[in-house]
Formats: C-alpha cells, structure tokens, sequence
C-alpha cells in the first residue's frame, strides 16, 4: 500500500518557512476556524501567489478553515498569511456573532397574547 501525500502537512517544512518569513505565530489573534474573511482589494503585481490566491477566494465572506482547505496548507500557516494581509488593509475579518440568549426569545406581549388565545380555547 503506497501512502499519498496529505497536502500542506507533508510539505518540505523549507517551503511552509518561506511562506511564513519564518514565524510560527501570527501577530494576530483574530483568526480562529470560523472567521470570515473578505478581500478588501484585488491582487497586485509582486505578492505571493498564496496571497493572491487567498484574494481570489475570499471575494465572498469565507472561513479561515475553507482558505486553509482550498490552499491544502496548516490553518496555523494560513492565519499567519492572513495577519499579513489584513495588517496591509487587504482583507477585512469578522467572527460570526452568535445571538444574545434575550434576542433568541420571543417578544413577551406576542407570548401573553398566546396565552389568552389559549385560555379562550
């Protein structure tokens, strides 16, 4: 049985350095798996073509999880390519806002009118 190579993880580690300027972290921490990324501008003459690429992808709101899977690079590589455009303006990024518990309830007079309609049953 032959192994395949997994894309990214089995990389030359020369080439993820490269990619990276040698850091292992981002100066950033506003990238986790679920934050939506949009590019800000188009791609110009001179970037990496990784960036350019990331650009490319996130015309539309995108997760950093679906940047990472359609480059086949480490999420930890990706945010690093990530914190460097968003520092130049290039892409903005938001975190899903998960809805506050009393904008999930119903509003009390819409409850109360239920309730009387009930009684009248």
């Amino acid at each position: 049985m032959t192994r395949r190579p997994r894309p990214g993880r089995d990389d030359s580690p020369d080439r993820l350095y490269t990619l990276t300027g040698g850091r292992s972290r981002s100066g950033s921490d506003a990238f986790d798996l679920v934050t939506l990324v949009v590019s800000e501008c188009e791609p110009v003459p001179g970037m990496q073509s990784e960036h350019i690429t990331i650009l490319r992808m996130c015309k539309r709101p995108t997760a950093v999880v679906e940047i990472a899977a359609g480059l086949g690079l480490p999420v930890g590589i990706v945010r690093i390519m990530l914190s460097d455009l968003l520092d130049t303006s290039r892409i903005s990024a938001r975190h899903p806002r998960t809805a506050r518990v009393a904008d999930r309830l119903p509003d009390p007079d819409i409850l109360e009118q239920v309730l009387v309609g009930l009684r009248n049953l």
